[in-house]
């Protein structure tokens, strides 16, 4: 189950990746911090934003985005600018990529088995939340 969010969170996330992260993915995640959304007929569960409000959400959020990412780079073709936002439980994940000091709003699929990007929305807004 999601929670909300209070921006105060997202903005922690943003000075620790030192990149802002687009307005419709941040306003997503304030109204739901998770969630699954359906991409191209697969299910991939959304990584949330670390929340410190108590225990449960805690909990509920230590698999948050930047440790997910972290935990990417271990695959050794993780692009180096890309932030993990979303995973279908076979090792690719739905990616945001930094540039600059922000991150692009374009969503894109990254294949843990080849290492290539396949961009597969223009927006977060474009994606189906289930």
């Amino acid at each position: 189950m999601a929670f909300n969010l209070e921006e105060k969170f997202l903005l922690q996330a943003e000075v620790e990746l030192d990149a802002v992260l687009p307005k419709n993915y941040k306003t997503s995640m304030q109204e739901s911090n998770g969630g699954e959304i359906e991409v191209a007929g697969d299910v991939w569960v959304q990584y949330p934003i670390f929340d410190t409000s108590d225990r449960k959400r805690i909990a509920r959020t230590c698999n948050h985005i930047i440790a997910e990412t972290k935990s990417c780079e271990g695959f050794g073709n993780f692009p180096n600018n890309a932030l993990a936002i979303a995973g279908n439980g076979s090792g690719d994940q739905l990616v945001l990529i930094k540039q600059n000091n922000s991150y692009t709003d374009s969503i894109y699929v990254w294949s843990h088995e080849t290492g290539l990007l396949d961009k597969v929305a223009n927006d977060f807004h474009e994606l189906t939340c289930l």
